[in-house]
């Protein structure tokens, strides 16, 4: 009969050292939150259930997971818990920490390997940072094995000066964890009930307690402070920016481009400098995206160019060979192919046919007049010349091949091949200037 392995996410701390009214599990990393990058190395494990530890303010913040209340930050021994029930029928529990954005499923997977292989009642992930800082530390015997896990605050000075550290991550066979709780009392300093003490539990009854040591301690670095988690956040970028460049993508500076790992970039499309793409935004093959873009829920044809100093907003599409120049910004708009915004542009819940030129300084005002009819859309067919400085009031239609004059309001609309506008003309009046004789 093959194992069942469910899974518990601790993250109903509230952060304290982050400085912040926002519970520190909750604070975005590149369009997810600190937890969900651990619930997405979790999930290719298949574990059933997935189980989020959260507080009473923040249960409402998991849909579609199974959820256990934490009434009251006690500790990690507490949490775990917490999700007794919830866990209910499960062989083997693997116990993460909602704040180590950075885990890999495949860091988790040679866990279980340890785990099962040892056939350990229980299995530690640790790791030897360059800086040990307040993690507690991985106590071994002469043998090797695990005496005891010591949070630093507990700890003594020969201990402190070891280098191995928990990284608060384990499985253990369900049959041991419950008893090991039910065991727990706050012998400690914050009066906690601690997982540890549970794993140093298991040790006192003589069971196995296997320790498997991540290759890359990256990997299980916790968050606790603002410095902590740009840390991650840069590691993460650097993760995402490596597998793209790998793929064939061109990013010409990694260091400066922020791309969210729901994103998807063909090969040989080129990312400029200080570009952000975030969401379900898509960039075809030979597009040419940036400097200074930010993209959101867009999707950007084949030689495509967009930027520099360019804002897509969710909705947008560029067809093939399109581009949004600089200082243009797009909401809702499908640019068709070969079309052009160059620049200095507002086009909001537009429809801008192929080969159309829109000239700078042009907006739509998609506003209706009637509040509860929402935003309006503006129609502009396929090779429309559109001059400089021309509005469009939504709902309005521009039939194929119109041109617009400079400083044209279009509030109706225009049929094909037709010229609308014609401003009115400057007009010159001397000896009405500002200057005055003494």
């Amino acid at each position: 009969m093959p194992t069942r392995l469910a899974a518990v996410v601790m993250a109903g701390g509230l952060g304290t050292r982050m400085r912040s009214a926002l519970p520190k599990h909750l604070h975005p990393i590149l369009g997810r939150r600190m937890v969900d990058w651990v619930l997405e190395a979790a999930r290719p494990l298949d574990p059933s259930p997935l189980v989020v530890v959260a507080s009473p303010d923040t249960a409402t913040s998991f849909d579609g997971l199974d959820v256990a209340v934490q009434e009251r930050p006690l500790g990690t021994g507490d949490a775990v818990r917490s999700a007794r029930e919830a866990l209910s029928g499960a062989d083997e529990v693997l116990v993460l920490s909602g704040d180590t954005p950075l885990l890999t499923t495949e860091l988790l997977d040679g866990l279980l390997g340890t785990h099962r292989e040892s056939g350990a009642v229980a299995t530690v992930l640790s790791f030897v940072p360059d800086d040990i800082r307040s993690y507690g530390r991985i106590v071994r015997g002469a043998a090797g094995g695990l005496v005891a896990i010591v949070e630093a605050s507990d700890a003594t000075p020969e201990q402190l000066a070891i280098g191995e550290a928990n990284s608060s991550i384990y499985v253990f066979r369900a049959d041991a964890l419950w008893p090991a709780l039910d065991e727990l009392t706050p012998a400690n300093a914050q009066g906690e009930l601690y997982l540890t003490d549970a794993v140093r539990g298991i040790v006192d009854r003589g069971e196995t307690v296997a320790v498997h040591v991540a290759p890359d301690p990256a990997e299980t670095e916790g968050v606790n402070t603002r410095v902590e988690l740009a840390a991650a956040a840069a590691a993460l970028r650097d993760r995402i920016n490596v597998a793209h460049m790998l793929e064939g993508v061109t990013i010409v500076d990694p260091a400066s481009t922020w791309i969210d790992p729901t994103v998807a970039l063909e090969a040989d499309s080129v990312v400029h400098p200080f570009t952000v793409l975030r969401g379900a935004t898509t960039v075809a093959a030979g597009a040419s995206v940036g400097p200074h873009v930010v993209a959101l829920d867009a999707t950007i044809g084949s030689g495509s160019l967009v930027g520099p100093f360019c804002y897509l907003r969710p909705g947008t599409v560029l067809e093939d060979s399109a581009k949004a120049g600089t200082f243009v910004e797009l909401k809702n708009t499908v640019l068709g192919e070969g079309a052009k915004v160059p620049h200095l542009s507002y086009m909001g819940d537009a429809d801008i046919g192929a080969g159309a030129n829109v000239g700078a300084g042009s907006i739509t005002a998609n506003l209706s007049h009637h509040p509860e009819r929402g935003k309006s859309r503006t129609k502009i067919g396929r090779d429309v010349k559109v001059a400089v400085d021309t509005m469009f009031v939504a709902p309005v239609t521009l039939g194929d091949d119109a041109w617009t004059a400079p400083g044209t309001v279009v509030t109706d609309d225009v049929p094909a091949n037709a010229l609308v506008g014609f401003a009115p003309r400057q007009e010159v009046k001397e000896g009405r200037g500002g200057n005055r004789d003494g």
